[in-house]
């Protein structure tokens, strides 16, 4: 249940949503993205209305059809649900989806009973009016059918499957009418995993999105809508935005290509410069709310800013340094440059959590080769390469793999998570910023929420948790009714807003008002800004 305080100092029925992150979103530009997660959590199938303002998917998950409007045609950030429509009563296992240009027939393809599924509907491109109508079996070509596609005419359909590898080619002898299909030919394609399918240019394009090597194929085909005659052109990787890509869909001008992940559960958007050339293909990664650190670390694995924004701190496994960076505007991470790092290679080979003493004049790392907190001194504040080695404190009898560490602003508890046990750990210091007198005091378990938890955050006042983590790429949210005692905490919520953007979350730190949050993450090398509002 969302949690809402009117605040302090503002007019009647205004409402603070700081530190919830139900009301959490990525604002940076472009956003060449949309999250699907959220209506399903297994999506497969991918296309859209001829005009681009309706964008519909269709997954295993919950076998359903969902449908999208985009208040700018082909802009996928701009996309909302509207409805969705059940397949389920067909096949349990929904892999692809297509719709007659004018809208009024859907084709769902099912690896459940390897059918191509036709649907009219009573109104152009309304999912609700649709009604079930007929099939046509596969099965004889292929046992796992991924992705289907018709010829504009409705005379020929293709199917993409991962059995034999092939797209196979049926002819229609009544337009778009699957009962009339009849197998003609197949064409072995250049990946063992195909998931789906896309024609472009009048039939003399085909693209292959494969699954085994994340990426998209292009053939070219001197006699149009025959896959006899196709012939390798071009590849393009799609892994920077998903590991698992299953649904390609192409505007018909050939200018923009989207793709479907189901790491991410989102659809990306690419730019084609030339169109129906995916060598032109480009995905604009955002200019705003959004940091690349790939130079100074190619795998970050926390995160931590100076009180006033001014400075950035970012952890790193590959260097096993601290790589420490100036902000020109406070909080704003596109102002950021670097500029220096701090070896901790001495204490930590395979680093996990950072964490500073409100002052800047002490540093602590953890990390799951030691599996200890080791403790820095800095001789000038928030001045990494001022540090010193000066003591550790040993994790290990409660925590196989350390990931991260927090500190109450006194000083005077501790707290870290891992990936062995999926606890929050908490220790009380009998001597405030002193880890060698931690004692450990009482755990709490977030293996309901999350099995790889990567970070750990608590609101500055310590009623909040908040545990980032890999099995659920996602944010969870916990409410303390006792301050900083994680034994009274209680789940509330999570947040999935920063699924799309990265798949291997590591680090996560809140700004101390609540209204943004930022993750960094190995999947992408890079920092993300979210707003909270």
């Amino acid at each position: 249940m969302r949690n809402h305080f009117l605040r302090a100092a503002a007019g009647a029925g205004e409402v603070d949503r700081s530190w919830d992150i139900a009301y959490a979103e990525f604002t940076g530009t472009p956003k060449n993205w949309f999250y699907v997660g959220d209506q399903e959590a297994s999506p497969c199938g991918l296309t859209f209305k001829t005009d681009g303002t309706q964008m519909y998917i269709v997954g295993s998950g919950s076998d359903k059809v969902v449908q999208y409007a985009l208040s700018t045609a082909w802009d996928v950030s701009t996309a909302s649900y509207t409805q969705s429509f059940s397949v389920l009563s067909q096949d349990g296992v929904s892999r692809g989806l297509f719709f007659k240009p004018d809208g009024t027939k859907m084709y769902v393809i099912g690896q459940s009973g390897d059918n191509v599924y036709e649907y009219n509907l009573s109104t152009a491109w309304d999912i609700s009016t649709a009604s079930y109508n007929q099939n046509f079996s596969v099965q004889a070509q292929d046992g796992t059918p991924r992705g289907v596609f018709f010829k504009d005419d409705g005379t020929e359909m293709y199917v993409a499957g991962d059995v034999a590898e092939a797209v196979h080619q049926y002819t229609l002898t009544t337009g778009w009418d699957v009962s009339t299909a009849s197998f003609t030919q197949s064409f072995s394609v250049s990946t063992p995993t195909p998931t789906d399918l896309w024609f472009g240019n009048s039939g003399t394009k085909m693209y292959i999105l494969d699954d085994a090597y994340n990426r998209v194929i292009e053939y070219t085909l001197s006699t149009a809508w025959d896959v006899s005659t196709a012939s390798y052109v071009r590849t393009f990787a799609v892994l920077s935005q998903d590991s698992v890509p299953l649904g390609l869909f192409f505007k018909s001008d050939g200018t923009k290509m989207f793709m479907l992940g189901a790491t991410s559960d989102a659809v990306w958007q690419y730019s084609l410069s030339t169109a129906y050339n995916i060598d032109t293909a480009s995905f604009t990664l955002p200019t705003s709310e959004y940091l690349n650190v790939l130079a100074q670390d190619t795998n970050p694995q926390d995160i931590f800013f100076k009180p006033d924004g001014t400075r950035m701190y970012i952890l790193g496994s590959a260097g096993d340094d601290v790589n420490e960076y100036s902000l020109s505007s406070a909080w704003d991470i596109t102002t950021a440059s670097y500029v220096q790092s701090f070896s901790i290679t001495a204490q930590e080979i395979l680093p996990g959590g950072l964490f500073f003493k409100p002052d800047g004049t002490k540093m602590y790392v953890t990390g799951y080769n030691s599996d200890n907190v080791n403790e820095y001194d800095l001789s000038t504040a928030w001045d990494v390469s001022t540090a010193s080695y000066l003591q550790n404190f040993s994790v290990s009898a409660q925590e196989g793999a350390p990931r991260s560490l927090f500190f109450k602003p006194d000083g005077m508890k501790m707290y870290v998570i891992g990936t062995s046990a999926d606890t929050v750990r908490e220790y009380a210091l009998s001597t405030a910023w002193d880890v060698s007198t931690a004692s450990y005091s009482q755990g709490f378990s977030v293996s309901s929420q999350e099995t790889n938890p990567q970070s750990v955050f608590f609101k500055p006042d310590g009623t909040k948790m908040y545990i980032h983590g890999e099995s659920g790429d996602d944010v969870n949210e916990y409410n303390l009714s006792t301050a900083w005692d994680v034994s009274t905490a209680s789940y509330v919520q999570k947040s999935g807003v920063t699924v799309p953007v990265e798949s291997g979350p590591q680090g996560l730190f809140f700004k101390d008002d609540g209204t943004k949050f930022f993750t960094v993450g190995n999947s992408r090398d890079a920092v993300w800004a979210f707003t909270i509002s």
